[in-house]
């Protein structure tokens, strides 16, 4: 799995981080996410999932073939 986020298209929800705090973060100053973990333990690939699927801007994509 292969995590990639848009930060232009980022408006700082926060769900990603509540969701999967082990991959996704907030800036400080922004809040606009910050990816800790672009390829994630195969453990965390449902929640990375779910992160993406409700972020409300789609800035989270996924490219499981990685």
């Amino acid at each position: 799995m292969k995590v990639r986020v848009d930060l232009d298209r980022c408006c700082g929800a926060g769900q990603c981080v509540l969701i999967a705090p082990e991959v996704f973060d907030q800036g400080e100053e922004d809040g606009v996410v910050v990816l800790l973990e672009p390829s994630p333990a195969a453990d965390l690939h449902p929640v990375v999932h779910e992160a993406a699927a409700v972020c409300p801007a789609s800035a989270i994509t996924i490219d499981d073939n990685r």
